[in-house]
């Protein structure tokens, strides 16, 4: 969805004007920024009417509008004012509007009158990856191991332009079921990126439900706030398990035992029983292919961060029929059994360790 299409709008035109004259906001700053009126976006929602929520995040609830021209939207009412002025929160806003990607959702515009922060994104067709493969299984939605080994390859590329195409490159912090939009083609859409720098420091948008449970959290992220790259791809390897087993990562119970979901597939995979995690729904599927993938799980959730590979890695071992070095694997870092300790794995790796029971994480180490 092309952000043109909005850039004639009277009002838009308007705001962008009132926005210059009174705050001194000059067009350099605003660029393409397409500026959306609170009472164009109220009533694109019906007064952001509960009906028309599609999802909840960290960052604030999301809705569906519909604007004049007929086209749909995703508008997400940010829940936090910015301790940012205006000026740099248009700045940042406009060097994620100019990020663009098949596997991005398109941030297409923004609200910044008064103290309401609302972003504008392109609406995608079948909502989140959660809501169809982990939380409502439809009838007329199938994700069989073609759809399912395309949303990782998808989620992979995305990532991959985030970490290393990107300048300057972004961390989304955030990779979850939930934050993986599926268009009408199933195609995946990643949401939410580049959004923490519009917050304050000890706001942290892994609070939520899914993401604020120890599940997709890398152990360095969860025990010091340690932030990188890795902490993403450590993300990514949660999240293919879990499109492969078709439940979620919060889900503290695995193998009848307190367990995350990274920790009994590792266990499965020490037993050479891997194929027991795959969803008994998924159909028919390549053996070879989905334990390749379950693999690059493994690697992509190595205890030690500096072990994990690029995204642009991860691509390639997703994408080719490639014979993975096994000996390279060390063991994951995960989390069980009340407390943090360390364990030895059959592997040669220490191990990460806390409570599976989900935790919710509200304040991480300043940015």
């Amino acid at each position: 969805m092309g952000c043109n299409c909005f850039g004639a709008s009277t009002i838009g035109r308007k705001k962008r004007s009132t926005l210059q004259h009174q705050n001194g906001i000059d067009e350099e700053i605003l660029g393409s920024i397409n500026v959306f009126s609170y009472k164009e976006l109220s009533s694109a929602t019906d007064d952001f009417h509960l009906s028309k929520k599609i999802g909840r995040g960290g960052f604030g609830i999301v809705y569906k509008g519909i604007l004049e021209n007929g086209t749909k939207v995703a508008v997400k009412k940010l829940s936090t004012e910015s301790k940012q002025g205006l000026r740099e929160f248009l700045t940042e806003i406009k060097t994620i509007s100019n990020v663009k990607h098949p596997n991005l959702v398109e941030l297409i515009g923004c609200c910044v009158e008064g103290a309401h922060r609302i972003l504008v994104y392109e609406y995608v067709e079948n909502k989140s990856l959660d809501q169809a493969l982990l939380v409502k299984r439809s009838a007329d939605i199938n994700l069989d191991w073609g759809k399912r080994s395309a949303i990782c390859r998808g989620v992979a590329s995305g990532l991959a332009f985030l970490h290393e195409e990107v300048v300057p490159h972004i961390v989304h912090r955030d990779i979850k079921a939930g934050n993986i939009l599926l268009d009408k083609e199933f195609n995946p859409k990643i949401g939410d990126f580049g959004l923490a720098k519009l917050f304050p420091d000890n706001i942290t948008h892994i609070s939520t439900r899914i993401a604020g449970t120890t599940g997709y959290l890398a152990p360095e992220y969860a025990f010091g706030g340690q932030l990188t790259m890795k902490a993403d791809v450590y993300s990514f390897g949660v999240l293919i398990l879990e499109i492969i087993s078709g439940s979620s990562s919060s889900k503290a119970n695995w193998g009848g035992k307190e367990k995350s979901l990274l920790e009994w597939a590792w266990e499965l995979h020490e037993k050479g029983k891997l194929m027991e995690l795959v969803d008994p729904d998924l159909g028919e599927f390549p053996e070879q292919e989905v334990t390749r993938y379950m693999k690059v799980a493994f690697f992509c959730t190595q205890a030690v961060a500096s072990r994990r590979p690029l995204m642009s890695q991860v691509v390639g071992m997703l994408s080719k029929n490639t014979r993975l070095n096994e000996k390279l694997l060390s063991a994951p870092g995960f989390f069980q059994n009340g407390g943090s300790s360390s364990k030895k794995s059959s592997t040669e790796s220490t191990s990460y360790q806390m409570s599976s029971v989900p935790l919710t994480i509200t304040r991480v180490t300043p940015r």
